[in-house]
């Protein structure tokens, strides 16, 4: 099969691997129809993290079922399925408590599994992790489209709000206009916020942030944004979501946050222990800090139930699609902010 690959920074290529196969018999293989270039796999592609030369890259699959192992009872050859980023078993204190990326068991889509942007994947523990599309939808393109960031960023966005304890009548700023955070515009929508304050620098992504629900937008950056936020919000918003990662996001959380007021973190927090954060002024504020890596099979059957009934749509994201041949070109449009998230299709439109 092909699979893209890491070669090192601003290199990703496509090479021939093995087609995986079961090794388990709680293992599924999926034929991936459908992925997307993640604003984290940025990280390792601009040499921020460290990740082997020629590993297998992608962790947001959806496709289908192509043969599965003996254990396995929740999906069957054919189906259509999702699969979040991170593998689950399902059956372990933290996989009942609804934390899922902490699994005793957990596993991840790269190595032998084949790698989330190439044809086929490798699902350990599919009963615990694959999601199974209803088949009346299974082939509807435009819904897929909607479905799939269920995969990471629309699950993230959404951990960002309940983290930042977003409820009916709340006023939220939400501090990113990625991909994750465009989906926590949706997601504090969903949640019955009143007022959305989505907080970027790019034009075309707050301009898709009003059309998610967003009520205000601030393009300023350091303290001029926290100012203008508190403006807004007459001393700062109850909830903040913090979707970068950047120190500086995270700052201007912490800044911009109302005295009691709660925090919802999920950017993948690089940069930050060498920045630092001021904890001193959370702590003299009674500021509440919470998140972290989004557990998102936890959230995956509430948020499919309302993409299928037209409530929630978050397929705008997805400003660019290529098929495998062209991933390296989804991930320098998305380095170069000229795509907000890139839809890959491995197998083209078949």
């Amino acid at each position: 099969m092909r699979a893209a690959v890491f070669n090192g920074p601003g290199e990703i290529g496509v090479e021939e691997r093995p087609r995986p196969e079961i090794e388990s018999p709680t293992d599924a293989i999926v034929r991936v129809t459908h992925t997307a270039v993640c604003g984290s796999d940025l990280w390792f592609y601009r040499g921020d993290s460290d990740r082997d030369a020629g590993s297998p890259v992608g962790h947001e699959p959806m496709g289908i079922v192509e043969e599965v192992g003996d254990d396995v009872t929740s999906v069957d050859p054919g189906d259509r399925v999702l699969a979040p980023f991170a593998i689950s078993c399902g059956e372990c204190e933290f996989c009942r408590k609804g934390l899922h990326t902490s699994c005793e068991n957990g596993d991840s889509w790269g190595g032998d599994n084949g790698g989330g942007q190439g044809e086929f994947v490798r699902s350990t523990h599919a009963d615990g992790t694959l999601v199974r599309v209803p088949d009346r939808h299974a082939d509807d393109e435009d819904t897929l489209s909607s479905l799939l960031p269920l995969t990471d960023v629309m699950g993230t966005g959404h951990h960002a709000a309940v983290s930042a304890g977003v409820e009916e009548g709340s006023t939220v700023a939400v501090i990113g206009d990625g991909a994750v955070g465009l989906c926590g515009v949706l997601a504090a929508r969903r949640l019955g916020a009143e007022r959305i304050v989505a907080v970027g620098h790019h034009e075309d992504r707050l301009e898709l942030a009003e059309e998610f629900g967003a009520t205000e937008t601030v393009s300023e950056r350091g303290e001029a944004a926290v100012e203008r936020i508190q403006e807004l919000t007459y001393g700062g918003p109850n909830h903040v979501m913090e979707c970068v990662g950047a120190a500086s996001a995270m700052n201007t959380a912490i800044d911009a946050v109302r005295p009691g007021g709660r925090i919802g973190y999920v950017g993948v927090p690089y940069g930050v222990e060498d920045e630092g954060l001021d904890v001193f002024g959370m702590f003299g504020q009674n500021v509440t800090l919470a998140g972290g890596v989004a557990p998102v099979r936890a959230y995956a059957e509430e948020l499919m139930a309302d993409v299928l009934q037209g409530t929630l749509d978050p397929a705008p994201i997805f400003t660019e699609t290529v098929g495998l041949d062209d991933v390296a070109e989804g991930y320098r449009m998305m380095d170069e902010r000229e795509a907000i998230k890139v839809l890959v299709k491995p197998h083209g439109d078949a």
